[in-house]
């Protein structure tokens, strides 16, 4: 897509809104994105609008994804910046899928633990223990 008004050898590029509407981003987040490094604009029209290319477009779907997986947007500006270098970043994407694994097992972790403490509360649970003024309630043992 041509943007109008554009100086003769400026690549084409498209404006922020119009890559929100085609990626389902709102106009914030890719501001951000391209705050934090991972969506770099092509330019700007002559009005000032940032510029973006089409591969934009793939480049958000890259980020989608890797935050659907669970990485953070500073591990997956890692992962683009070994892109950008040049290089393909699957090893590094592995690294942090296995990080990612071992987090997710943390998790299952401390939530066994804390299931395991919620059964035992409810085990000796009174839905009407005798008041005491200095108590605000009993069966939590506080």
């Amino acid at each position: 897509m041509q943007a109008i008004g554009m100086k003769a050898g400026m690549k084409a590029g498209m404006k922020i809104g119009l890559l929100a509407r085609r990626s389902g981003m709102t106009v914030k987040t890719l501001r951000y994105y391209e705050d934090l490094g991972l969506l770099p604009a092509i330019g700007r029209s002559e009005g000032g609008y940032r510029l973006f290319a089409e591969e934009s477009l793939r480049r958000l779907e890259f980020i989608r994804r890797l935050k659907t997986l669970g990485l953070s947007l500073e591990e997956i500006q890692g992962c683009l910046a070994v892109h950008d270098a040049g290089e393909l970043p699957c090893g590094d994407i592995q690294r942090q899928l296995e990080r990612q694994i071992e987090r997710i097992d943390g998790q299952i972790q401390e939530l066994r633990q804390l299931r395991t403490e919620l059964l035992g509360l409810l085990a000796g649970w009174q839905s009407h223990p005798p008041k005491d003024s200095d108590v605000i309630c009993p069966n939590l043992r506080v």
